[in-house]
């Protein structure tokens, strides 16, 4: 037998017995107990199973944030923006869940707890912790060369720091190639599996890990990562282990699960001074770590207690820390780094970390063709936001700092 053989061998009996080692570490759980933080603001924690929701806060404390969504209802009342639906949570409760506005434009019905929104760059959070699940379990480790977990990819046009590239710098954004590199492409429809065939293109910019760039086509290496690894499809893989044991029940994966739910929302973008339905662009669909999760309100309720570690069987402290910890400080220029307390931005696994007046949090947010999201976290205190929007409008950029000020005033109460 040749050695060629021999290894091609030993690599299906290493991918066979990683795929087993997943299946195992990585069942869905029939129930979830926790025993998240408690602070002045929240009922005692209590166990969580995938089959109930939390139960709201006390009446009171539910009040803490009504002048937050009162601001929030006035600029959506303004701006005639179509739709939104908004969460304020802890790990183990409910502060308020409100929802505003209509699914489409053209059709009038309202937005309610089971409508279906694109969560666009929001779902990298979700691939930070598809990552950190195959670190966690050995399938590859953070610090392996993407060349080879992914033999025969080429990434960029400096073949010696492709071969230093490892799942670290594509999950932080710093792989060193230039930023949004053919996310051009992706507007203009092209689908990923051929922007894939390209990636020896990119301009490297900086050695791996020593600056930071954004990535949407180069982020969704992760899905060929769990492919090539484990030998299934990446949007299975997240339907299986995340969306499952959370209890994330109208969450789905890519295109089709937009499509198929007949709860979904409409697009809309601005123009000839309303408001109005736009078209898809499929391609976004194609980076799924990057842009591909659709959810309701409630889904995202699940996740962000789970970020805020709610849910532990599925997210364990430790994979937490791996995501929520800052690797690369990024520059001014985008929205978030505009906000005016702001002391310092940084980059994590999936997510954003920030010093805001004071505050740690953990941020992302998004934006495609007709929508806009936002989420952010406050571990040490123990709360969550979750703004969804089917509209592609600018007050998505305000409504997490207006929180963090909002949720200062009530800590200083």
């Amino acid at each position: 037998m040749t050695g060629t053989a021999l290894n091609a061998i030993f690599f299906c009996e290493r991918r066979v017995l990683k795929s087993l080692t997943l299946l195992i570490a990585l069942s869905p759980l029939a129930a979830l107990a926790q025993t998240p933080p408690t602070n002045s603001l929240q009922q005692p924690a209590f166990s969580q199973s995938t089959g109930q929701l939390p139960q709201p806060v006390s009446p009171p404390d539910a009040h803490a944030f009504d002048g937050y969504t009162s601001w929030l209802r006035a600029e959506v009342d303004e701006d005639q923006i179509p739709g939104l639906a908004l969460a304020i949570v802890s790990a183990s409760g409910i502060v308020r869940v409100e929802t505003m506005g209509v699914r489409s434009v053209d059709d009038q019905q309202p937005v309610v707890d089971d409508t279906v929104f694109r969560i666009a760059s929001v779902s990298k959070t979700f691939a930070g912790t598809v990552a950190s699940q195959l670190v966690n379990h050995n399938i590859v480790g953070w610090d392996e060369p993407i060349s080879d977990v992914l033999p025969g990819y080429t990434l960029g046009t400096d073949s010696a720091a492709a071969d230093r590239m490892t799942l670290r710098h594509v999950l932080s954004h710093t792989t060193g190639l230039m930023p949004h590199a053919f996310s051009n492409m992706l507007d203009a429809g092209v689908n990923y599996r051929e922007i894939q065939k390209k990636l020896h293109e990119i301009p490297a910019v900086c050695e791996p890990g020593r600056c930071y760039g954004y990535q949407n086509a180069v982020f969704s290496l992760v899905a060929d990562v769990v492919e090539y690894s484990l030998g299934t499809n990446y949007d299975d893989f997240v339907e299986e282990n995340i969306f499952s044991p959370l209890g994330m029940d109208d969450a789905s994966m890519g295109l089709d699960g937009y499509q198929n739910n007949p709860d979904a929302s409409e697009a809309h973008q601005f123009g000839n001074g309303r408001w109005q339905v736009s078209t898809l662009n499929p391609a976004y669909y194609s980076v799924g770590p990057a842009s591909g999760v659709n959810a309701t309100i409630l889904d995202m309720v699940r996740w962000a207690q789970a970020q805020l570690g709610g849910f532990t069987d599925v997210l364990p402290e430790s994979l937490l820390e791996m995501q929520h910890t800052p690797i690369v400080e990024t520059p001014h220029g985008n929205y978030f780094n505009r906000w005016p307390r702001l002391d310092k931005a940084w980059y994590g696994l999936g997510w954003r970390i920030m010093d805001y007046a004071g505050l740690r949090v953990v941020h992302h947010g998004g934006g495609v063709r007709g929508y806009r999201s936002e989420m952010v976290l406050i571990p040490e205190h123990n709360f969550g936001l979750v703004v969804l929007f089917n509209a592609s409008t600018p007050l998505a950029n305000d409504v997490v700092p207006k929180f963090l000020d909002e949720l200062l005033l009530v800590l200083a109460r």
